[in-house]
């Protein structure tokens, strides 16, 4: 049975469709990638899952049940959690303050900062716990991005760019660590730009243009299809 359902989704801004009629699903422990140029409504259709948007039409299913108007922490009390694209931090928190302040979301303050003790473990910041967020390398603020989302003790997390600005080899830390999650069996959606990254650890992808799913494969499939060519490159690629 699949984790999570997404049913003819669409979400309307005015007169801007965002995201428009996109279907899929994700069965557990898979990791799924979400690609596509800028503006293709990638992050958009990241907040009608994680409750912070409201979808215009259509559903989402996580464990067979409809999170459809469950505001953003009762989402994540479900067990689905995700991170942002723009680093989010706390200036005036601890690393450990910001990941136990996740935790709080399922147990009270002296079990919580076991736990966030113990995620910073598991993500390699145990040394960085008294340090200031903003004071982190950018590797090191995505590590904490993933660890607020470890925090929540999640079946699944939803992953906004978190490799954008990393070199390949620094991307390859907080991939090594979404690997190990998975196979302890975690489930991911990503959104990635970093073609050889999300190539090379998806198992399927989407495809969005312009709010529109245009394609939907294993990474061998999505290359091999016209119509993402098209999305990423223009009726030239065909030439």
């Amino acid at each position: 049975m699949a984790i999570l359902e997404v049913d003819n989704v669409s979400k309307r801004f005015g007169g801007l469709k965002a995201v428009s009629d996109v279907s899929f699903s994700v069965e557990p422990a898979e990791i799924l990638g979400i690609i596509g140029p800028n503006g293709a409504g990638k992050t958009t259709l990241f907040g009608l899952i994680s409750g912070f948007l409201p979808p215009s039409a259509g559903d989402v299913r996580f464990k067979g049940q409809s999170i459809v108007g469950l505001p953003p922490h009762r989402v994540a009390q479900l067990g689905l959690s995700r991170s942002f694209q723009i680093v989010q931090v706390f200036a005036a928190m601890s690393v450990l303050d910001v990941v136990t302040t996740a935790a709080l979301l399922r147990h009270p303050m002296r079990e919580a900062i076991k736990r966030a003790t113990a995620v910073l473990e598991r993500v390699g910041l145990e040394s960085k716990a008294e340090e200031i967020p903003g004071s982190l390398s950018l590797q090191d603020k995505k590590l904490l991005e993933l660890a607020k989302c470890l925090a929540t003790e999640p079946q699944m997390i939803l992953l906004d760019e978190v490799m954008a600005g990393l070199t390949l080899g620094e991307a390859q830390v907080p991939l090594a660590i979404i690997r190990d999650l998975r196979s302890s069996g975690i489930t991911f959606v990503m959104v990635e730009h970093v073609m050889p990254v999300i190539m090379n650890t998806a198992d399927r992808l989407v495809v969005l243009n312009f709010g529109e799913q245009v394609a939907a494969g294993t990474p061998d499939e999505i290359v091999a299809n016209d119509r993402v060519r098209e999305a990423y490159f223009g009726d030239d690629s065909h030439a």
